[in-house]
């Protein structure tokens, strides 16, 4: 039983048919870190084509546009590489078909001209054989991968490709998540690193332009180790922080620096896990204890995350509080609606009676209160923090024996959790970066 609320975006994968052949690729989440593997993509959708005929179209280049002149190849505007992800998304799912001379948003619709897309470079875009020549991208190193990235083979015309870079697969590196344009449409899907083999040289390459996102720390609370009680955890540009019990770090990449961390247990089975809500799709993206995705549509735009055992049974669901109004989501997919709380509250989640399902509650900045429902609608007002404080919950002391829930803020100036315990007092703990 934990909780969190957090906020993010995703976007789904799709297949669109087209008559020739290339590819151009962007993933959509996140960046792997050492311990853990990032998030996985979907099962791609599958093609009309008959199933050779799209093993035939479905990688590698089928040209592309002409070279652009020198005096077209300019380096694009900063962009953060959330806004890489998002734009590459875009064009995943809409039927564009591949061409070399049509354009869609003033871009040529070929593998290279996504890519000038993604970037918010210059239209109708530049061709492979120009990105680093002309200052606008540099050769990177594997190491240094990061989503809005690409995987470039810089050969001209059809035997030329670029890989919009979404994330590792595994920890080992040895596939990743990509956004790409072919012949058969639009992809997003998980391809060997660097590339599926006989389609030439692939090689890492960055942006010039592109700018790490900075969205400052945001924390979460989960039983991360399957000890006794609930810990406290770090999410920062797409990389939980999460503390176990002995003060050690476990790190998970998942979701992209716009994207709100969520977390609880999603299966069932386990220690907790984490998740991102991604407003600006209305997905959540929770990660199972085996590495894998699972996507869920509920809520978006300014929609609050929470999560937790909302209907009894064996695993965790998740649920948005909107305009003062909780909408639960629970297992069999129906919605339980929860009037609770007023505009400028923060939502959290918890069992706070230690019996039953998990409930709702707010934290209120303007009093520095929680009021916490319980399962028989009364209402419990603890004060605890103060206006620029962010609400957690968990079961801090591990419950002296019971599953109760208990209460806590982060102070982003301190970057310090006042978590309290059963009997009132508090327990600090320092973890994040102070803003």
């Amino acid at each position: 039983m934990s909780v969190k609320t957090s906020i993010l975006r995703a976007a789904g994968s799709a297949t669109a048919t087209a008559t020739a052949t290339a590819t151009c690729a962007v993933s959509l989440v996140l960046f792997a870190v050492p311990a853990h593997a990032d998030e996985p993509v979907p099962t791609p959708s599958s093609a009309s084509a008959s199933a050779s005929a799209l093993a035939v179209r479905d990688k590698g280049g089928a040209g592309q546009g002409a070279p652009v002149a020198p005096s077209q190849a300019a380096a694009g505007p900063s962009i953060t590489r959330s806004e890489v992800i998002k734009r590459a998304a875009s064009w995943v799912g809409i039927g564009l078909q591949y061409s070399w001379n049509n354009t869609y948003q003033g871009y040529r619709t070929d593998c290279s001209g996504f890519a000038s897309m993604a970037w918010r470079l210059g239209t109708p875009g530049l061709d492979t054989t120009s990105f680093v020549p002309a200052g606008v991208a540099s050769w990177i190193g594997k190491s240094d991968l990061k989503p809005g990235d690409a995987l470039l083979n810089d050969a001209a015309g059809a035997n030329g490709h670029i890989v919009v870079f979404g994330g590792w697969v595994n920890s080992a590196r040895t596939s990743y998540r990509g956004y790409e344009f072919t012949g058969s449409g639009m992809h997003y899907r998980e391809i060997p690193y660097p590339y599926y083999s006989g389609y030439g040289t692939f090689r890492p390459v960055r942006n010039n332009s592109i700018v790490d996102d900075d969205s400052g720390d945001l924390p979460v609370s989960g039983n991360w180790d399957s000890g006794p009680a609930s810990n406290v955890g770090m999410w920062r540009n797409g990389t939980f922080h999460l503390r176990n019990d002995d003060g050690s770090t476990t790190y998970v990449g998942w979701g992209v620096g716009s994207d709100l961390p969520v977390s609880a247990n999603w299966d069932g089975a386990g220690p907790d896990n984490v998740g991102i809500f991604r407003p600006s799709t209305g997905q959540f993206h929770l990660r199972g204890d085996d590495g894998s995705l699972t996507l869920i549509d509920w809520g978006g735009g300014t929609d609050q995350p929470v999560a937790g055992n909302w209907d009894g049974g064996a695993a965790a669901n998740v649920g948005i509080w909107r305009n003062g109004r909780f909408h639960l989501r629970n297992d069999d997919g129906s919605a339980t609606y929860v009037d609770w709380g007023q505009a400028g509250d923060r939502a959290v989640s918890g069992n706070w009676d230690g019996v039953g399902p998990d409930n709702v509650g707010i934290f209120r900045p303007s009093t520095g209160q929680f009021h916490l429902r319980r399962d028989d609608g009364s209402l419990v007002v603890l004060d605890w923090g103060d206006s620029n404080d962010i609400p957690v919950a968990g079961n801090w002391d591990g419950g002296n024996g019971s599953p109760v829930a208990n209460i806590g803020i982060w102070r982003p100036s301190q970057a310090l959790f006042h978590l309290r315990n059963d009997d009132g007092t508090p327990t600090y703990v320092s973890w994040g970066q102070p803003s």
